[in-house]
């Protein structure tokens, strides 16, 4: 109907209404342009779809927007061009209100119009004459009480895809590359929509059956196939399997690092080594700081304690939430800095909201609290005083806390101090040079100075604490140190727990002292070492202050991470807000939702020497074989043109039996050899690879049966 009929209508909607229960449905439209915009209302309960057909035509129609619970009114769009319904929507509201009269009370009506657009660029001019029009055409409504209400539309704008959906809000996604199911190797990716940064690029050392390997680092093809969206590495602390890594990273994806001044100096020693310091963009932060990466990651530096001066934990706070990381941490109310946790920041956190929590689940297995490192100090200051002997310590080169105590102690004692180890000798240089370790001034000597002293005027701090083949106290222990020989006049103490893995080298090591007639102390005689890694009670501190909707294990075996789960499911973290991860696996979460969507590759990369990624699984195999059964070398030499055999079958062993001892051996090795080899010369094969792969089998067959043993057996052939 037309605008000039509406008070002709609600003349009629009085009569009705005065006189029954009747359904009367009004059609009002404004036309813009060919295109009629219906304001439909239905009043009352009953239908009037078969004694008013001629209306049936719009009661059909369906309408582009949802109804909402109460709603007697809805608005018929008729377009005039479908293919314009699939472009975005427009939603017009039109509120009334009602008024009571008398023994009668009238419906509330909210109507609301969904106008499609007719294409992009035409929407704003629509829009404007949409509002233009209306809201020069009132509805004016007659209660029965003469009341009159006016009832005007108020637009808004919902922006659908071109499906007709809400377009979804982007996830966040959590990559681990590296740090689940094992010990080291830590590296993460935070990545939303094109940004993405990464936290940690640690280093593992290798098992014992990764032969000839020096170093593990992770797989980092993802970041190279997404290198245009990594804005940064954000390192927690300057722990090996934290930092290791960054050398071999950055010469493939140079981005800036942001990290702590020690954390940054330990980093700087490492790029000095690799010449990458002055193409490497190095931003020092502190804890309190906060950073932007990109448009999608704000990263909030929070003071923590740990085995290592420096260290933080991270709050990124994102579009979906806010995730805190506490990287390696314990709870020490008495560090030796002074700088304890910021408990207060964390439960300001859990207070805001935090989407998800990673924690360190290094210690999940033990109960209780991790010893203060403070109290290694007291145990250093009772075996000094008590010692009439040179003193050698080993302990973690980056436990700077632990070597400022022996320093303490040694000056309490007036004893001068020697470093030995490259390693040890580095990180005390930065620290010193930092400020973070406190030497007194003339108390520091040279190692080659150590003979100028008496035993008991002299502590030596050394690496090797974990029986590592190449380090100071493994060479000492072996003999072969150049500058320090061990006796009965000397004590070693070992101030650091086995890493898993390592306890056979590290008991080789002290029995090796025991034998020199060294007297030992270690971690099972007295309290010389506390661990830098946090036990289930502080575990517990941490969850109960963050009070994270999802809880994510990370840094540990999977036993840790099972364990630290159960841990959290008793502070309150439902089964279901639980995630483990693995790595590779890419976790996608936001405020409803977190669940493993899909993998990228996140292998093992092997140094070995200056080479990185040369060695695959079946070098290692090679190596296995080789340092298992050993190797045969059948020598031949041949005439290029008949193929007969002109020197040899001679053969060269090496690991798989002394020569000079198994002569007859080799004789019967060579007999057989040389029979395959007539029947060529007799056929006139020619072939290599035919030879080769006869002798490999024959002789293969041949010391099978008689030795049990299956050595690597390489013919080479010589033409000539």
């Amino acid at each position: 109907m037309r605008q000039n009929n509406i008070k002709g209508i609600i003349e009629v909607i009085k009569m009705c209404t005065a006189k029954g229960r009747f359904t009367v449905r009004i059609d009002v439209f404004v036309v813009q342009k060919g295109r009629r915009i219906y304001l439909t209302e239905e009043m009352n309960e009953k239908t009037i779809r078969n004694t008013r057909p001629q209306y049936k035509r719009h009661y059909n129609k369906k309408s582009f927007s949802k109804k909402i619970e109460g709603t007697k009114a809805e608005v018929i769009v008729e377009p005039h061009n479908v293919k314009s319904m699939e472009e975005k929507n427009e939603v017009v509201e039109v509120k009334s209100d009602s008024n009571k009269t008398g023994m009668r009370k009238r419906n509330t009506y909210r109507k609301e119009t969904t106008i499609i657009e007719l294409a992009k660029n035409e929407q704003e001019k629509l829009t404007r004459k949409a509002r233009k029009g209306i809201a020069n055409n009132k509805l004016e409504t007659e209660e029965l009480d003469t009341s009159k209400k006016e009832i005007k539309p108020v637009l808004s704008k919902r922006v659908n895809n071109i499906d007709g959906h809400s377009l979804k809000r982007e996830k966040l996604k959590i990559i681990p590359l590296g740090g689940l199911e094992e010990v080291g190797k830590n590296m993460t990716v935070f990545e939303y929509g094109n940004e993405m940064f990464l936290l940690d690029c640690g280093v593992a050392f290798p098992e014992d059956d990764l032969l000839g390997v020096d170093l593990v680092i992770p797989d980092i093809t993802y970041l190279e196939k997404n290198k245009n969206k990594l804005k940064a590495m954000v390192i927690t602390h300057g722990h090996e399997d934290h930092i290791g890594a960054i050398p071999y990273v950055l010469k493939e994806l140079n981005v800036p690092i942001y990290a702590t001044q020690l954390t940054l100096g330990l980093i700087k020693t490492k790029l000095e080594e690799h010449k990458l310091v002055r193409g490497t963009e190095m931003k020092c932060v502190k804890a309190g700081d906060v950073i932007q990466l990109g448009k999608s990651f704000k990263i909030e530096f929070i003071q923590s304690t740990h085995s290592i001066a420096d260290s933080v934990m991270v709050a990124i706070h994102t579009p979906v939430g806010t995730i805190v990381h506490t990287g390696d941490f314990k709870v020490d109310f008495t560090p030796i800095d002074g700088k304890v946790m910021d408990f207060a920041r964390l439960a300001e956190l859990g207070t805001q909201g935090v989407l998800a929590l990673m924690s360190d689940s290094t210690n999940s297995e033990r109960e209780g609290f991790t010893m203060s490192e403070s109290t290694v100090g007291k145990v250093f200051d009772k075996i000094f005083a008590d010692c009439k002997k040179r003193i050698i310590v080993a302990t973690f080169a980056s436990n700077v806390h632990r070597v400022q105590q022996i320093v303490y102690s040694a000056e309490k004692n007036n004893r001068k101090l020697a470093i030995c180890g490259r390693s040890m000798l580095n990180v005390m240089t930065v620290a010193k040079d930092l400020g973070y370790l406190n030497i007194p001034e003339g108390m520091l000597i040279d190692i080659d100075e150590i003979d100028d002293y008496t035993p008991d005027r002299l502590v030596i701090i050394t690496t090797g604490s974990q029986g590592e083949t190449m380090a100071g106290l493994s060479r000492m222990a072996a003999g072969s140190h150049r500058q320090v020989t061990l006796n009965s006049e000397d004590l070693v103490i070992l101030s650091a727990s086995p890493i898993p893995g390592n306890e056979k080298l590290v008991s080789n090591v002290i029995d090796d002292l025991y034998k020199l007639g060294v007297e030992v102390v270690y971690h099972a005689l007295a309290d010389i070492h506390v661990s830098g890694h946090a036990c289930k009670e502080e575990q517990k501190l941490i969850l109960s202050l963050v009070k994270p909707k999802y809880f994510i294990p990370v840094h540990g075996e999977y036993r840790h991470l099972r364990t630290h789960a159960e841990t959290a499911q008793r502070v309150g973290i439902p089964e279901e807000n639980i995630a483990f991860l693995q790595n590779g696996k890419v976790l996608e979460i936001d405020k409803n939702y977190c669940k493993i969507t899909g993998s990228v590759p996140a292998g093992r990369v092997f140094i070995d020497g200056l080479g990185v990624g040369d060695v695959g699984n079946i070098v290692l195999r090679d190596r296995q074989h080789l340092s298992q059964d050993g190797l045969i070398i059948v020598v031949i030499a041949m005439d290029k043109k008949t193929g007969k055999i002109l020197a040899g079958p001679d053969l060269i062993s090496r690991g798989f039996v002394y020569v000079r001892e198994s002569e007859d051996l080799m004789d019967e090795m060579r007999s057989e050899i040389s029979k395959d080899l007539a029947k060529f010369e007799e056929n006139g094969t020619k072939d290599w690879s035919t030879i080769k792969n006869t002798i490999k089998d024959t002789l293969h067959d041949f010391v099978y049966v008689k030795t049990k043993r299956n050595p690597m057996i390489i013919p080479i052939i010589s033409e000539i």
